[in-house]
């Protein structure tokens, strides 16, 4: 392995240059020196506060105006151990934090001790906050350098109006490519993971060539194997391109390295294919420009023993040798390596180099398909879910991003379920929509047949790649399968399939198993089961986007239905978004029947019964029930519109709270019910309530977390609030729409479950959200409060004919009488956390498992 060190100058600031800015009356000042300004022009905070620290015999100041900054950028980087470090710390990550007072930029090095500000997600771009205390880090190798450092802030809101047109006042923050204002590091990492690509140093411009071959000696990869350890000078590999591994970043806080990076490519001649390891600042310069497929010369490399760890893709042709002995290096230096990218039409028959294969599957083969095999799928994303994070080591700082996907690809009712992670693209990974054309490679087949329900779902795997759009010309054109399916694609309209577009929204899956033995044993934590009283201390050491599952012992003592706004759930999202400013006369009589039919009686009724009944006929107009069976039924298949069912009923032998089913059938036939109770409490919760000494209160369901029926024409402003906040700031195109102007793709609303612990000391209140929607199209979240306690559950997907459904109010009133069967029953339950950023966390009730089922 080769590293680079000692590029940069250590220190605060690496500027010095004067550069001249002649866009620009108010030019700033050269290399970060601290000067007095003039009195010219308007006066900015930013530079009083730099005169007020140089007037100041002690290091720290507190400003004497506090006004409001914008927040325009918030940038991530790995420090180095300092000199005097005896002990090695853990990865250490800084921030500089660019700030704008309206005359002037700066940017700012973040004390560590406010960290947690970015971690939480209340730093972020956009928003204005006011520093009350500041001090400066002075260069002391260079006259008059130093860096602004923020030691105190208070965090408002987002700004309305922000301005990108403000110059630096450090003429050397304007500098390409940016470096961080300490260390040595030459750049910054991407904000919220390590494997994107992020900044200048990423080069994207490197073009193919014509290579004159006359006087290169090229040496094929199975010669290679047998003579590289008698070599000391080795010919040139003409190769292809098989697969191409995400990025590895490998940086320390006691290595010196400037770029520590790292990529695999599996390459291919026609004797074998190897392992090439790309390192350092070779990455920076070559890995987005290189792509599988492409043909590659390479010269001046070396080669090593491989490392007996790593597993190499199987190749595609089985009749490609596979060489595990050896691995090519490639490095900026010792020996410089040499690259060049051969264009297609140069290449020859007679180099017999591999054709780029791949192994498409449809959703239909999937079913038949054993766990781990890997394929590559094409398809119509219909369900793009938020980005998430999850932790790579517990105590660590580093995180993995990741997303669930939907992919429909016409040969099966059921879509393909991708749990999408960054691929190093986020080019692509930041910019998926429903509707888009998808395709993703070098999945692995995730399977678990021995559980209820069924666990069946796609992963990425470390050469995964995605590709949405750019597909003409592409290799995979040519197979049959994406030749099928895009014929598939011609017979479908586009204004019916949006309708059944979904983006965003809290995501309940991979569901739990039907036991909690089944669920202990399918789970790799410390402790299995956590106590009530530590659910704040998990809940307050997540981070942004960052989504926990953890299992809890209690009693459920209350449950609460809370249903949608009425205005939110009636009026259509195209409507409302383009008449926000102007309700025509019809939308106007509309609201008003919607206020008298959602009249408020009083505080537990909300919206009365009539209303939901209404929009629930309302939603939809043909009359297909889909069957969710609990564990001790036969599963029936989740129909799509327009296909039979064939219900079935509760085995004999069953508790008496499955016997239900009979009044949910006969509210399915359209018998109104009665009495609708929306909430319920037990005499438990009565006597205890008053007396605990914590309750928590985290059953609240944030806009963000409601799956959205998606709109093509909105398509950019909804990527942007399901992705992760960016590093930089993008001002908005005209005026943004608000998010709860978008038609929620649930019709039932939530509940509020109030768990006691089994002390009676402490209690937590969470959201449970089944699954009841006409049109959702996300079948596999089966899971529900009512199949957690093994009840068969009846959804409406459709209705045809004039046969009535029961509005959501009465599913919620079938919901909390199977509640009030686990009165005082000790029960373990499987809840999601989620960290949504900006003090927002929402706790989820995903699994119940009783008595029964706890075995």
């Amino acid at each position: 392995m080769s590293g680079e060190s000692g590029q940069p100058e250590a220190g605060p600031s690496h500027a010095g240059l004067d550069w001249p800015n002649p866009e620009r009356n108010r030019a700033g000042v050269p290399g970060g020196v601290i000067r007095r300004a003039g009195a010219q022009g308007p006066r900015s905070w930013i530079q009083k506060v730099l005169e007020q620290i140089m007037d100041s015999p002690r290091q720290c100041v507190t400003p004497s105006e506090v006004v409001p900054v914008t927040v325009l950028a918030v940038q991530r980087y790995l420090l180095e151990d300092e000199p005097r470090d005896t002990v090695p710390k853990p990865p250490l990550y800084c921030y500089d934090v660019t700030i704008s007072d309206g005359v002037y930029q700066e940017k700012c090095y973040l004390d560590p001790s406010l960290n947690s500000l970015v971690y939480q997600n209340i730093l972020k771009v956009g928003i204005q906050m006011r520093i009350s205390r500041v001090s400066c880090l002075y260069n002391e190798k260079r006259i008059g350098q130093g860096i602004l450092c923020i030691d105190n802030v208070h965090c408002g809101e987002t700004s309305d109006s922000i301005s990108l047109e403000t110059p630096f006042r450090n003429r050397a923050h304007q500098e390409k490519p940016e470096r961080p204002l300490r260390g040595g590091k030459s750049h910054y990492l991407a904000l919220w993971n390590n494997e994107d690509p992020y900044g200048d140093i990423w080069l994207t411009d490197k073009q193919p060539e014509e290579h004159n071959f006359s006087d290169t000696k090229i040496i094929s990869l199975s010669h290679l194997e047998m003579t590289w350890t008698n070599r000391r000078n080795f010919p040139a590999l003409l190769v292809r391109i098989l697969h191409k591994s995400k990025l590895r970043y490998y940086g320390k806080p006691d290595k010196k390295m400037i770029e520590p990076y790292q990529t695999f490519l599996e390459v291919a001649d026609s004797s074998g294919t190897v392992s090439v390891i790309m390192w350092n600042a070779l990455c920076p310069e070559w890995y987005k420009s290189l792509r599988v497929g492409l043909v590659l010369l390479l010269q001046d490399y070396s080669v090593k023993k491989s490392y007996p760890f790593r597993i190499q893709p199987v190749p595609v042709d089985p009749q490609i040798k596979l060489i595990s002995t050896m691995e090519i290096c490639l490095n900026l230096r010792d020996p410089p390596t040499n690259i060049i990218i051969i264009p297609e039409k140069q290449v020859k028959p007679e180099w017999r180099l591999p054709k780029l294969n791949h192994r498409f599957t449809t959703r239909s083969e999937l079913d038949d398909m054993p766990g781990n095999c890997i394929c590559d799928v094409i398809g119509l994303l219909v369900f793009v879910g938020r980005v998430q994070r999850s932790k790579k080591k517990e105590n660590r700082e580093d995180f993995w991003s990741y997303r669930w996907i939907h992919i429909a690809d016409g040969t099966s009712e059921q879509p393909f379920i991708v749990e999408l992670f960054s691929t190093s693209q986020p080019e692509i990974f930041e910019n998926i929509y429903p509707m888009a054309y998808f395709v993703c490679t070098q999945l692995k087949v995730v399977r678990n047949d021995n559980q209820v329900p069924k666990l069946l779902y796609l992963t990425t795997t470390n050469e995964s790649g995605v590709f949405i759009t750019g597909h003409r010309g592409q290799p995979y054109t040519y197979d049959a399968k994406v030749k099928n399916f895009i014929q598939w694609i011609r017979t479908k309209s586009d204004s019916g399939e949006q309708k059944n577009m979904v983006i965003g929204g809290y995501y309940p899956y991979p569901p739990v198993p039907e036991t909690f033995s089944k669920y202990s044993s399918s789970i790799k934590v410390e402790s299995l089961l956590t106590a009530i009283s530590e659910v704040r201390k998990e809940i307050e050491d997540l981070q942004y986007r960052e989504q926990k599952r953890i299992a809890i012992q209690g009693i459920i003592t209350a449950i609460k239905y809370i249903p949608h706004s009425s205005a939110t759930e009636s009026a259509s999202a195209s409507e409302t978004l383009r008449n926000a400013n102007r309700p025509s006369t019809s939308q106007a009589a509309r609201v008003e029947i919607q206020e008298r039919n959602g009249k408020r009686h009083q505080d537990d009724e909300p919206v009365n019964s009539q209303y939901f009944q209404t929009t629930s006929t309302n939603l939809s107009l043909s009359n297909k029930i889909r069957i969710l069976q609990g564990p001790h039924a036969n599963p029936v298949a989740v129909p799509q519109p327009g296909a039979s069912v064939q219900t079935k009923g509760i085995k004999p032998g069953m508790p008496s709270i499955f016997n239900r089913q009979a009044n949910t059938n006969a509210s399915l036939q359209g018998k109104a019910r009665k009495t609708i109770s929306d909430r319920w409490e037990s005499q438990l919760w009565r006597e205890k309530k008053f007396g605990l000494i914590d309750h928590l209160h985290y059953s609240h369901v944030y806009p963000e977390s409601i799956p959205r029926k998606f709109m093509f024409e909105h398509r950019k402003f909804l990527s942007e609030q399901y992705n992760s906040q960016p590093a930089k700031y993008v001002p908005p195109e005209g005026r943004p729409p608000k998010l709860d102007d978008f038609k929620s793709a649930r019709s039932l609303g939530h509940f509020e479950v109030t768990i006691l612990g089994l002390n009676h000391e402490i209690a937590i209140d969470v959201a449970f959200l089944p699954m009841y929607c006409p049109e959702d199209i996300r079948t596999s979240q089966i899971d529900t409060l009512l199949t957690s306690m093994n009840y068969s559950c009846a959804y409406p997907q459709d209705t045809t004919g004039n046969d009535r459904l029961p509005g959501p109010r009465a599913v919620a009133g079938d919901i909390i009488k199977a509640a009030t069967e686990l009165d005082r029953v000790h029960i373990v339950g499987i809840l999601d956390i989620c960290n949504l950023g900006n003090n927002k966390v929402e706790v989820y009730l995903h699994k119940i498992y009783s008595p029964e089922n706890t075995s």
